[in-house]
């Protein structure tokens, strides 16, 4: 088992002052944790400054840093860590695993994204997908293409998928324009990232608003899903499943659940989790019952002891 905590130099206050601020919604509890061998708060190395969350098919969890890019690898069953693959020192912002055993990685402000072995940590693929000022926030793959956000330019980045899985060259990203009823804001804009139900589209949480878009992956038309006028501010990570939509409201403690139909066109807020345990959590991932959330501590002034975690409610 490798043990592995290095000095954290990423202000992860600075980059928590890039959220709106909001008043805080009426929520109730998440429901209890079920009795079983699953762990609720998973400590993370002291100074780690987490942000994405991936969880592959057998429990393997990534969470990856926001100081140097490294991913902590963590059993779900029993919290205990398996390794940690060194990053490049830069940050590891959002991250989906695919059915490769591939991390997809976001590198916010190098506008970089890059693809890893999650075994070996070994890179497999760079890509420089934009220049300064950006915000490489989040990414998802989908069965052709994997999509990332950029959290300060109006624009989505598309890496397409070849046969098999196949990773294109490090040329050969698409860089999609958000249009339609997309309005870029100042502050965090883009954001979170998913499918919708019917695989048709992508979810996007513009963060500076609170406002859902449905996007047209073949034109990057942004249409407003019609949530009955509800806003989610602080929108960070989302997550589908079935047509169940987990939105993450990162400085509100929040996660709001929202039942959409298939083409993800209009949903409505059937709960709101919240935990004692959540300290400004900002993405989320699934496994069994489970909902996992890493406690990124904006606002908290990172040090090489600052304590961070991963937290496990019921869904």
């Amino acid at each position: 088992m490798i043990s592995r905590i290095v000095a954290r130099t990423l202000s992860a206050a600075a980059l928590g002052a890039l959220f709106l601020a909001s008043g805080i919604p009426a929520v109730h509890a998440a429901p209890q944790p079920r009795p079983g061998h699953f762990e609720d708060v998973i400590a993370l190395p002291d100074g780690f400054q987490p942000e994405g969350i991936a969880i592959g098919p057998r429990g393997t969890a990534y969470v990856g840093s926001l100081a140097d890019g490294d991913v902590y690898v963590f059993d779900v069953r029993t919290g205990e860590e398996i390794r940690t693959l060194e990053g490049p020192g830069t940050p590891s912002v959002g991250l989906k695993i695919d059915n490769r055993d591939r991390l997809f990685i976001a590198g916010g402000p190098t506008g970089e994204a890059r693809v890893v072995d999650a075994a070996t940590g070994d890179l497999l693929q760079s890509y420089a997908l934009t220049d300064a000022p950006t915000f490489v926030n989040d990414v998802i793959v989908t069965r052709d293409a994997a999509w990332f956000t950029d959290s300060q330019q109006a624009q989505l980045y598309k890496l397409p998928l070849g046969p098999g899985g196949a990773l294109p060259g490090a040329d050969a990203i698409e860089v999609v324009s958000l249009s339609g009823s997309w309005m870029q804001q100042p502050g965090f804009n883009a954001n979170g990232i998913a499918e919708t139900p019917n695989h048709q589209a992508l979810l996007v949480i513009q963060s500076s608003t609170g406002i859902l878009f449905r996007v047209d992956p073949k034109t990057g038309v942004a249409a407003v899903v019609d949530l009955g006028g509800l806003l989610l501010p602080n929108g960070d990570g989302l997550l589908v499943a079935g047509r169940t939509l987990y939105v993450v409201q990162n400085q509100l403690n929040t996660v709001a659940v929202i039942r959409l139909n298939a083409a993800g066109t209009s949903g409505e807020l059937i709960d709101r989790y919240t935990d004692p345990d959540f300290q400004v959590p900002t993405t989320i991932a699934r496994f069994g019952n489970g909902l996992y959330l890493p406690n990124a501590r904006f606002g908290t002034p990172p040090a090489p002891d600052t304590p961070y975690s991963v937290v496990r409610i019921d869904r």
